[in-house]
C-alpha cells in the first residue's frame, strides 16, 4: 500500500487544500493529512478543531485521514510507513520555500520523496491567513473554504450568516 503524507497547519483548511488532497487521493492508496501541532506557532483554531474541520470534508476521499503530529516531518512519515510527502504550490513564490524544505527533508531521510502539486487555477491566491483576515471583516469567503469552515470562522468572529 502506497502511503503519502500531506502536511500542513490547515488553520483552517481551504478549498485549495482540498483540491490538492483530492488529487493526492487519486495517486496514493492512503493519504494522511498531517495537521501540525506546533506549540510555538500561534493558530486561530486548536489542533482538535482543525482536525475536526478537516475530517468533516473527507466524505469524497475515503482513503484520507487526518492525524496530529509534532516534531520532524520525516520522522512522522517513517513512523506511518509513508515514503512520499505531498506539498501544494499556489504560486511561484511558494516554490523557493518548498524547494528548500524538500532538500532538507531529503538530507534528513533520503528515502522520503517530496511531490509538489500545483493548486487548481482560482485557488492560487488563497491562503488560510488571507481567508482568516478577510473573514474577520465579515466578507464572503464561501468560494475559498468549505461550508463548515465558513461557519466556524463566522461563529468565531460572531458574525451572522
Amino acid at each position: 500500500m502506497k502511503t503519502c503524507i500531506y502536511p500542513g497547519t490547515f488553520d483552517p483548511i481551504t478549498n485549495g487544500h482540498l483540491d490538492v488532497l483530492h488529487r493526492a487521493c487519486r495517486m496514493f492508496d492512503q493519504v494522511i493529512i498531517a495537521v501540525t501541532d506546533n506549540p510555538d506557532k500561534k493558530t486561530f483554531f486548536s489542533t482538535e478543531e482543525r482536525i475536526r474541520l478537516v475530517s468533516e470534508n473527507l466524505e469524497a476521499t475515503p482513503n484520507a485521514r487526518p492525524m496530529a503530529f509534532s516534531g520532524l516531518l520525516v520522522d512522522f512519515a517513517k513512523a506511518q510507513g509513508a515514503t512520499v510527502l505531498i506539498r501544494g504550490l499556489r504560486a511561484v513564490s511558494d516554490f523557493e520555500y518548498e524547494f528548500q524544505m524538500a532538500l532538507m527533508n531529503r538530507h534528513l531521510d533520503a528515502e522520503i520523496e517530496t511531490i509538489l502539486v500545483m493548486t487548481k487555477e482560482g485557488y492560487n491566491y488563497t491562503s488560510s491567513s488571507l481567508v482568516k483576515q478577510v473573514a474577520a471583516y465579515g466578507a464572503d469567503i464561501s468560494d475559498f473554504v468549505p461550508a463548515n469552515v465558513d461557519a466556524a470562522l463566522r461563529a468565531r468572529h460572531d458574525l451572522s450568516t
